[in-house]
């Protein structure tokens, strides 16, 4: 079969943009009067205003899109580098239903923002002083342009979706380029779900490695319940993440399953055994990335 029929029957494109307002405006005048000040011999020293400085909204939005940003990262696969992202089929439903919660907080917080926006510009006047420039503030219309939540879904293209013009020869060169560079990027994403395990299982297994005092004694280091939340997260992700279907990564991934189960951060904190035994679990699978 067709390796890319194959690799589009179970997986497909996604992109997503998040756009917000950065409220950054570069203050010319105050720029030349620090270069004056300075003694520079050019034009040195940029001073970019936050036009709503003193109001911790704007702020939410900003880190609400990077959370959202991360979390869809989290979910895909990379695949090329104009922000395409591989999307498992398996994981469509679940990756669908978060994201349109996402959207709709999103906009939520952005339509607070714009209600909220001519108060924030006369508290700013009073933040920003002798700096503050009416004029530097778009309408409330126009700032709600620069707020955007977009994403789209496309099916991953075969070889054989090539329908043009060309010479048979032409065209049989066309399509076993564009095998060699799925090949490439089917490697690169594998490669991602790969690197993934490897990761957690590192973390975990430091953390679980206690540190020896100067007097030659353990001593348990801190971690979060992040630490078996990841690993559990990955288990899961892995299930979708496999679109070869790679029986070493799925072995893998059910052992690390096998090791989790019953697992908890407090147990881990409370019980020496429970550390030294999950340890050697993780260990154990760390030294098959060398076979």
């Amino acid at each position: 079969m067709d390796n890319s029929i194959s690799i589009a029957s179970s997986a497909m494109l996604v992109e997503l943009n998040i756009s917000t307002w950065t409220a950054r405006k570069l203050d010319k005048k105050v720029s030349a009067e620090v270069d004056l000040a300075k003694g520079t011999k050019t034009s040195a020293v940029n001073v970019n205003k936050n036009l709503l400085a003193g109001t911790g909204f704007l702020d939410t939005i900003t880190k609400y899109a990077a959370n959202a940003r991360a979390w869809h990262i989290s979910q895909t696969l990379p695949w090329s580098d104009n922000g395409l992202r591989l999307l498992p089929v398996s994981n469509f439903i679940t990756y669908k239903e978060q994201l349109n919660t996402l959207e709709t907080n999103f906009n939520a917080l952005v339509e607070k923002f714009i209600v909220a926006y001519p108060n924030l510009v006369s508290a700013a006047a009073f933040q920003l002083g002798a700096l503050f420039n009416r004029d530097e503030y778009p309408s409330r219309e126009h700032i709600t342009s620069k707020f955007g939540f977009r994403y789209s879904l496309a099916p991953l293209p075969t070889s054989g979706d090539f329908r043009i013009d060309i010479a048979e020869d032409g065209l049989n060169e066309l399509k076993n380029h564009y095998e060699g560079v799925l090949e490439t990027r089917v490697n690169g994403a594998m490669q991602d779900a790969w690197d993934r395990l490897h990761d957690v299982l590192s973390r975990m297994s430091e953390r679980l490695t206690p540190d020896i005092d100067e007097n030659g004694d353990e001593k348990r280091k801190i971690f979060r319940d992040s630490l078996v939340e990841n690993a559990i997260e990955v288990c899961g992700l892995l299930k979708h993440f496999n679109i070869t279907n790679d029986v070493r990564l799925e072995e893998m991934r059910r052992q690390l399953e096998d090791a989790m189960r019953g697992v908890d951060a407090s147990s881990l904190r409370e019980s020496d055994v429970l550390r030294q035994q999950t340890k050697r679990k993780v260990d154990d699978l760390l030294g098959k990335f060398a076979i």
